[in-house]
This record gives C-alpha cells, structure tokens and sequence, in this order.
C-alpha cells in the first residue's frame, strides 16, 4: 500500500507527466509513475534520479493496476496517444482508459486528475477528439472525485510539435501552411498546466475546465512570431490541407517520424485548439519564446523515438 501523501503520475517521463512530477516533487510529495517506460528509472535517462518509483503501465494486468492505486491520494493521468501506430489505436487508448479508471475506482484512489483537450466531442468525426471525449464520459460516470483539464497547444521544454515546427523553420525556405492560416490557437505553457493539474487536485468538487494561456494567435501569426525568434526566413506557403499534409508526411519519411497528423491539422485549422472561457494560465508565449527561442528547433524531436521505439512488449502510450 501507498504511503499517506502518495501520489501517482502516468507518464511521469513524458512532456506533460513530467512537469507535473516535478512539481509534486517539490512540494514534498511522494510520487510513483505508471509508465510504458520502466526501463529508464535509475538509469542517465531517469530526470528524477531515481526519486520516482517507475511501475510498468500494463492494461492487460487489471488487478495489478488497482494493487499500485491502493491507498493512493491523486492519481494524474496524462496517458494517450498522439496517433495510431499497429496495435496501438485510440479504440485500444480508449479502453485501456477505461481500464485505469476502473483500477482507480476498485483501489479508492481519493482524487483523479486527468488531462485532456480542448473541445472534445463524442460526436466528432476526429478519433483523437471523439476518444478524448469517450475517456471524460467514463471518468465523469466512475463515481470517483475528479478534475478534468483541458489544454489547447501546449508549449515547454520538452515539447515535440512547436519544437518541429522551429526546426522545420530552421532549415527549409519555405513553411507549408493550411488554408488561410487565419484559424486561432490559444497555447498554454506545460509548466503552468502542471500548476493548474496540482491545484485541482486540492479542490472538492467534480470539475471540467479549459486550461489556455493569455494570449490568441492565428497560426501564421504564430509560425511568424516563431520564425522571427529562431532566426528563419523562410516564408510561408498557403496550400491546400490535403497538399500541406502529404508534405509532412514526405519530411517524416526521411526523419523518420509522424511530423504531423490529419486528426491535428484538422482539429487546428478548425478552431478546436481554443476556449471561450478565461484564460487560467498566465505565462505569455511569446515572452517565453524570446527566452527560449535560440535553442527551439535546434533538434529534431522523434515522437516515434520517445514513445513507440525500443518500448518492452505490452506496454503502450507514455
């Protein structure tokens, strides 16, 4: 059994599940992770030196999950999938979801954090919304307490897309856009989406809420604001999705990589990465941009590399 002040983070060595651990950490907390990468605890890769207990995310072990839940205080979710990849679907994300929740629920875990996306629909002909939206239903109906937080783009160190995008900036003369570019996004910083998780995770009642920075961007706006602090100058390139999207896939072929997605040039460029509530988080992106933009994009980030390569059979997502 967890000892009192035990918290527990799924994917506490990828993007978001780390800056929430750290932060737990901080504060004094005792934290575990469940992740699909037990093989980096202790090791050089470990960003925690080994202070966070690693415990394989095994979904095919049910009553495993809900041993290392018992006596839990808050269990952070971050676990998903960013795209299908062989066995791993958003159908399977789904229902290993379900799985965690259920785990949680047989275990008593006091509190669920769990981290979503802006503008999630069951309705949505998107699988990463519409899954995203079946994983709320089936926190919302656990009977466990929760907090649902919903970011739109999230940005830090660490970050796989925007990293891309400045390295894409970085290197070729142009930049491929969608459409017009003049569709919005609000992007939150991870360490103050971290910040809201935590705070969350003390509150009593059953609440779902957005969590955008505070300030709105239209994506060329964007991608000019990011070319302008890493030194680029390519310019940009109004295209068709369908054109903008087999770019990417021909740039992902030599990298080796899924640089983009439809799910996400879709959801972007349909406006699903903003909120119509206040912006809760407070770190501006083009202050840290100015701090931070010399070194964005100076390395191609493999989402493949981090999350589907040299992974121990049976695990999937963080």
């Amino acid at each position: 059994m967890a000892s009192p002040g035990t918290d527990v983070v799924t994917g506490a060595f990828g993007f978001t599940g780390r800056h929430i651990t750290e932060r737990l950490l901080e504060a004094g907390r005792t934290v575990k992770t469940l992740t699909g990468r037990p093989q980096l605890w202790g090791t050089a890769s470990d960003p925690f030196g080994g202070q966070v207990e690693a415990i394989p995310l095994d979904f095919d072990r049910p009553e495993a999950l809900a041993g290392v839940l018992r006596g839990v205080d808050t269990l952070y979710n971050t676990y998903w999938v960013r795209f299908a990849n062989g066995p791993v679907t958003f159908e399977r994300a789904v229902e290993n979801s379900r799985g965690l929740v259920r785990a949680a629920t047989e275990a008593g875990v006091r509190r669920l954090v769990h981290i979503s996306i802006t503008n999630p629909s069951a309705e949505s002909h998107l699988p990463y919304f519409r899954g995203k939206a079946l994983v709320e239903e089936a926190i919302q109906g656990s009977g466990l307490s929760y907090a649902i937080v919903r970011p739109a783009l999230v940005f830090g160190e660490g970050d796989i897309l925007l990293n891309n995008v400045a390295w894409a900036l970085r290197r070729f003369p142009f930049f491929p856009v969608a459409g017009d570019g003049h569709y919005r996004t609000q992007p939150v910083y991870v360490g103050d989406l971290a910040e809201l998780a935590i705070s969350a995770a003390g509150e009593p009642e059953n609440k779902t809420f957005d969590a955008v920075g505070p300030e709105t961007y239209t994506f060329d706006e964007l991608v000019l604001l990011m070319e302008k602090h890493v030194g680029s100058r390519a310019r940009l390139a109004h295209m068709p999705q369908s054109l903008a999207l087999s770019l990417s896939r021909i740039v992902g072929y030599f990298v080796r990589d899924v640089v983009l997605t439809r799910d996400e040039l879709v959801g972007l460029t349909a406006n699903l990465l903003v909120s119509t509530e206040p912006p809760r988080a407070t770190t501006r992106f083009s202050e840290w941009l100015e701090a931070n933009g010399a070194k964005l994009g100076a390395a191609y980030a493999s989402e493949m590399d981090r999350h589907y390569r040299m992974r121990p059979r049976g695990l999937l997502g963080n």
